[in-house]
């Protein structure tokens, strides 16, 4: 039986590339991952809002598998509400099915926090509106935001063709020295490969919406994997 160990049901824009091979990639031996989609084409204000309207029929989809934990694995779409859209979202799900909620904006959150990382440099793909919600919905959860560069890409299936390479470069060119570390948002943007590199070249904690929220995934189905080469946050016990 797959998932024998544990079921981990992943929600991402319908758009979405690059969540889903980046967890199957790190998955746990005897944890299996089941996908539901919503409708999202563009990264905009407008369509994020829209999107969040299907995230309780996806959940409830997921939950016929027996799912151990639900993930909304979006970043701006779990925060574009502003400060508690992301546990709004997490409790309209629990809720209603009675399974753990995992959003990407409340594991970013949890990530930057457990790495003591208060002043953060913000690199993404996303168009200027909404770097504006996330900034805001950041500093809404006590952090500073020293430096913000975005890509200006509102096509999600253009931010998902974007290699590792594009974020490595954005998270150095980001990277001023009153940050305390990097966060690169957005589980569209293939960042895994390079976080190890990045966190030795800037010599400061890195943290990636995927990498942030696989983390709190198994923090949540209490799994004590060691992973390697995900950066400082992985390194940390407890």
């Amino acid at each position: 039986m797959y998932g024998w160990r544990a079921r981990v049901g992943l929600i991402v824009p319908s758009s979405n590339t690059t969540m889903e091979e980046e967890f199957r990639r790190l998955m746990p031996h005897g944890v299996s991952l089941h996908v539901a989609r919503m409708k999202l084409v563009n990264v905009t204000v407008e369509e994020l809002f829209e999107m969040e309207k299907h995230a309780l029929s996806a959940a409830s989809d997921l939950a016929d598998a027996n799912v151990n934990v639900i993930v909304y694995g979006c970043t701006s779409g779990s925060l574009v509400g502003g400060y508690g859209y992301d546990r709004k979202i997490a409790e309209e799900i629990e809720n209603k099915l009675h399974i753990p909620v995992v959003t990407t904006a409340g594991a970013v959150i949890k990530a930057l926090k457990k790495l003591g990382v208060k002043k953060v440099a913000l690199a993404t793909p996303y168009i200027d509106e909404v770097n504006a919600k996330e900034k805001a919905f950041l500093e809404a959860n006590g952090f500073e935001i020293v430096s913000v560069k975005g890509l200006g890409i509102s096509s999600n299936l253009e931010i998902g063709k974007l290699r590792p390479e594009v974020a490595y470069k954005l998270g150095k060119e980001v990277d001023i020295p009153e940050a305390d570390g990097v966060f690169i948002s957005c589980t569209n943007f293939r960042t895994i490969e390079i976080i190890d590199v990045l966190e030795k070249d800037i010599g400061k904690p890195v943290v990636t919406s995927n990498q942030a929220t696989f983390w709190d995934v198994i923090s949540e189905l209490r799994l004590g994997e060691c992973v390697e080469n995900l950066g400082r946050l992985f390194a940390l016990k407890g």
